[in-house]
Order: C-alpha cells, then sequence, then structure tokens
C-alpha cells in the first residue's frame, strides 16, 4: 500500500501539464503519472503530420471559444486563465521556440512533435514527477481522504487527489473510472473525420485541393466555407472536417449516409459565374470547353464538372447551347454527391462525448458529484475544431487542474 497526495490517471497532453503545473506549483506534493499503455504523449507525437499542431494563434477567449463544437461556452472562463498566449510563454520559456504559420496553427520551429515531447518529459522530471507507464489505473474507489487506486500490477495504492485524463471515450470503457466515481457518460462519437463518396468521377480526382468551396449537408442546416482536397475514397480537407465536428452527432444519427452539396466557386453568383461562361464563348469559340482553364478551379476539376454536366469532350465554346450553359452553372455551384461512410485516423482522431460539462467546475475541474476528483482533456464533452484547438483545451484544463490539486486555485489573473 503506497500513500501519495495526487495521482493522474493518463500520459497525455492534458496529463502531462497537469502534472507539471502540480509538481511547479507546490514541490512538496507527490505527484504520480500513470499511463497504460508503452508511450507516453502518443498523441503529441502524431498530430500534425508529426510537426505537432500545439495551439492556434487566436488570442481572445470568446473567439476562441467559438472553435469548439462542443465545450466552447465552457471553456471561455478557463481561457482567460489560460489560453494560447499562456501556451506559447509556457514553452518559450522552456527553450521551444514556435512559429506561426500564415493560417494561425503553432508548430515547433523544429517541424518535430518530439521538440514537444522532450520538453514536456524534461519539465516533468525537473519538477519530480513520477512517470509510469504500461502501469494504467484500472479501478478507483472514493475512500476517507481520498482514494483508493488498483493498478494494472495488482497493486493498491491511496491518493488525496486523482485527476482522470484518459483521453476521449473511444470504446465502452473508456469512462467508466468517472462512471465508477458517480459520474454520467455523454455517448461518445467520432469527430473530426472525411466522407467517403460514390462518385467515381470524383474519386479519380484524387490529390486535387481546391482553396475556397461552400459545402453543405441538406436538412441538417450544415454550411462551412474552406478548403476541400479530393481523395481516393472521397472529400476531405478543413471544409469538410468543419462540417463532420459541428454535425458529428447529427450526421451518426444518419448512420454516416447523407447528401452532401458542394459549390466549388461561392465567390460568384449564379448570374456572374454564366456571364464568364458567356465571355469565354465569345472570345475562344473554337477550342474545346475541357481544354480551356477555367480559374481558380484546378484544369483536371473543370474537366470533371463539364463532362458531369453532360456535355461531351469535344464541345467547342460556340457549340455550348443555353441549356447546356445553365446545366454547368448548376453542376459548379449545386454538384451533388452522396456520402456513404466516413474514414478515421484510427490513432489521431478526435471524440464528442464524455463527461458532462455540468458535473464540473471549470475553475478548478474538479468534480461537482465526488470531491478531490479532477478531470481534463478529451475525457470531458469538449471538442475543436482541427488546427490546435483540441491540445489548447488540454493545455488549459490541465493547468487548471494541476493548480488546483497543488492548493492553489485560480483567483486572480496569472500566466505561466
Amino acid at each position: 500500500m503506497t500513500d501519495r497526495r495526487v495521482a493522474i490517471a493518463g500520459g497525455g497532453a492534458a496529463g502531462f501539464f497537469a502534472a507539471i503545473a502540480c509538481a511547479e506549483a507546490a514541490p512538496e506534493t507527490g505527484v504520480m503519472l500513470f499511463e497504460k499503455s508503452p508511450q507516453f504523449l502518443a498523441k503529441v507525437r502524431i498530430s500534425g503530420g508529426g510537426r505537432c499542431n500545439v495551439t492556434h494563434a487566436c488570442f481572445d477567449a470568446r473567439e476562441l471559444a467559438g472553435h469548439y463544437p462542443r465545450g466552447g461556452p465552457a471553456l471561455i472562463g478557463p481561457f482567460q486563465w489560460f489560453q494560447p498566449r499562456e501556451t506559447i510563454a509556457w514553452f518559450e520559456a522552456r527553450g521551444v521556440r514556435l512559429k506561426t504559420e500564415a493560417d494561425g496553427r503553432v508548430f515547433p520551429v523544429t517541424d518535430s512533435s518530439q521538440t514537444i515531447i522532450d520538453c514536456l518529459l524534461e519539465a516533468a522530471g525537473t519538477a519530480g514527477v513520477e512517470l509510469n507507464v504500461n502501469r494504467g489505473v484500472e479501478r478507483a474507489a472514493r475512500i476517507d481522504g481520498g482514494f483508493e487506486l488498483a493498478t494494472g500490477h495488482g497493486e493498491t495504492l491511496r491518493c488525496e487527489r486523482l485527476m482522470l485524463a484518459t483521453g476521449g471515450c473511444r470504446g465502452p470503457a473508456g469512462g467508466q473510472l468517472a462512471v465508477s466515481l458517480g459520474h454520467t457518460l455523454e455517448a461518445p462519437v467520432p469527430s473530426l473525420f472525411t466522407f467517403h463518396v460514390e462518385a467515381a468521377w470524383l474519386r479519380e480526382l484524387a490529390g486535387i485541393s481546391v482553396p475556397s468551396v461552400e459545402v453543405a449537408v441538406p436538412g441538417a442546416g450544415l454550411l462551412e466555407r474552406g478548403a476541400v482536397l479530393i481523395t481516393h475514397a472521397g472529400l476531405s480537407g478543413p471544409a469538410i472536417l468543419k462540417i463532420s465536428a459541428w454535425g458529428a452527432r447529427r450526421l451518426h444519427a444518419r448512420g454516416y449516409e447523407f447528401p452532401l452539396l458542394l459549390n466549388w466557386l461561392p465567390q460568384l453568383d449564379a448570374g456572374a459565374l454564366s456571364e464568364r461562361l458567356e465571355s469565354c464563348r465569345e472570345a475562344q469559340p473554337a477550342r474545346l470547353l475541357v481544354n480551356t482553364p477555367f480559374p481558380p478551379l484546378p484544369l483536371r476539376l473543370w474537366q470533371g464538372l463539364v463532362q458531369a454536366a453532360g456535355i461531351s469532350r469535344t464541345t467547342r465554346w460556340a457549340d455550348l447551347s443555353r441549356a447546356a450553359r445553365h446545366s454547368l452553372v448548376q453542376q459548379v455551384h449545386h454538384s451533388e454527391f452522396h456520402v456513404v461512410g466516413k474514414t478515421l485516423n484510427q490513432d489521431e482522431f478526435v471524440t464528442c462525448g464524455g463527461v458532462p460539462l455540468g458535473e464540473v467546475n471549470f475553475r478548478t475541474m474538479e468534480s461537482r458529484i465526488c470531491r478531490g476528483l479532477h478531470f481534463g482533456g478529451e475525457l470531458l464533452d469538449i471538442d475543436g475544431l482541427t488546427g490546435g484547438f483540441n491540445f489548447q483545451s488540454a493545455w488549459t484544463t490541465g493547468w487548471l487542474a494541476g493548480k488546483a490539486m497543488a492548493g492553489q486555485p485560480c483567483s486572480t489573473k496569472s500566466t505561466t
């Protein structure tokens, strides 16, 4: 039987940040971090294609909260305490140089997630955190003065405070520690996924990216504009991922089968597009439509749209009838596809669902149901859009939990 003041289940971003914050704020506190897998910080390692998208350069708390399909309102307060500005300062104070890319994503200048992993491991070691891999918390029970825990090594230990940062509830057992301590769970479903579509002509264009496309799911109230990437399976890219995040539950309820509308040129209304087509007809009547670039659309996509509109590859501009022009305008502005499934990155994907936010005090991340129990990261019913937002909620909730477990809950504005 071992006694420790603080135990943290989960060696991901939120768990590490909480352990470091707690141990640095109260060096006399014995902090133990438990990870059931052989490796700490697995999601950090693979995020951003191995570059680690640390956070997003958005420094207004309310604007930042608007990037979370679930959990945004609850995070406005925590972001007053610890947001991307503090995250950047935290890492740079520990020797990690960061850079902000044009789209607001923040990466280490090394473009290597190992830089972030090394920083967190060094900070935890320097602070005196006891790190355990291949040793997860399997059971937890409330006892007088704290908690009794059973680990994967068949041992029992006690702690005064316990934090659960075990990640998204991807399987039935994902949130059972929280349930065993009196909490409920919002049913988990995937967020941030790509779409499978049936249209063979589209899949043949795999690799093409279009910078500004309007994407909509009819009847679901989902509409986004952004870059779209055509893949061998269908569609991906920021606009698709945003639709998948905001519509996670609605699309799950439809079994991931639904109609999808794409406007490939949202910057032009139907009248303007029709006039541009007529101008092409007058300027180059002898050219074939499929051989005429139509920027900003990539040529191969333009060719696919021409044929999807029922226009032959041998049609010249001079032969483009009014009816065919109308059909082409409709195809460009209202391409309709049938989504028949989704693709997930099985290691990196995000879930919505988890511990309901009303069951947690967001100043301390402490349970409102079980005293001394804290939460952080994706185990909570919080999920963000792609671009560093999910890591930011992990850093924020972890930092707040760590400070509170050290006996230093936030009462005035602070930074690192």
